[in-house]
């Protein structure tokens, strides 16, 4: 379900520099560099940059370079900082797909009373299904599976959680 909650989306961040000749290390949150090779416009730090080049640097990274940055100095200033891309520009979802980004923030209720949980902080995969981290109000987190017994149902104003799931 696509939300209107976010105007851009997180693709990467900056790891670090990677040599002297403004190359950057990068965490890639996407699926491969191809995430970002096919992106007319990318936003480094908010502001729209062309990238010149990318390829792979180890799991779940790689090594690219961007307009504007031209040596280890300038690269290293970049450290943290997201690589973006606008949310327009992404593909369109089938029906049941979702991005991370629009699971981020969602408040979340028992699926028995509407009881309010907490917020979800966090959303990761670690192969199974996807896992949405939820923190409470009194800062305690917990996990829960992706899956409909689990999560029943969402949409761009709330997740719903079973209270079989809830910690």
């Amino acid at each position: 379900m696509v939300g209107e909650r976010d105007e851009r989306i997180a693709l990467a961040a900056i790891a670090g520099a990677h040599g002297i000749k403004g190359e950057v290390r990068l965490k890639l949150f996407a699926d491969g560099i191809a995430s970002l090779k096919t992106k007319e416009a990318l936003f480094v730090g908010g502001d729209e940059r062309r990238l010149l080049s990318v390829r792979e640097g180890g799991k779940n990274g790689a090594v690219a370079r961007f307009e504007g940055v031209s040596d280890r100095t300038a690269a290293e200033g970049l450290r943290g900082t997201l690589i973006e891309v606008a949310r327009e520009a992404l593909p369109e979802l089938d029906e049941g797909e979702y991005y991370f980004s629009d699971l981020m923030d969602l408040p979340v209720v028992a699926d028995d009373d509407g009881e309010a949980i907490g917020t979800v902080v966090a959303v990761e995969n670690y192969g199974a299904s996807d896992v949405v981290e939820i923190e409470k109000p009194n800062g305690k987190r917990f996990m829960v599976p992706l899956t409909e017994n689990a999560v029943p149902e969402w949409n761009e104003e709330r997740l719903v959680v079973a209270r079989d799931f809830i910690d």
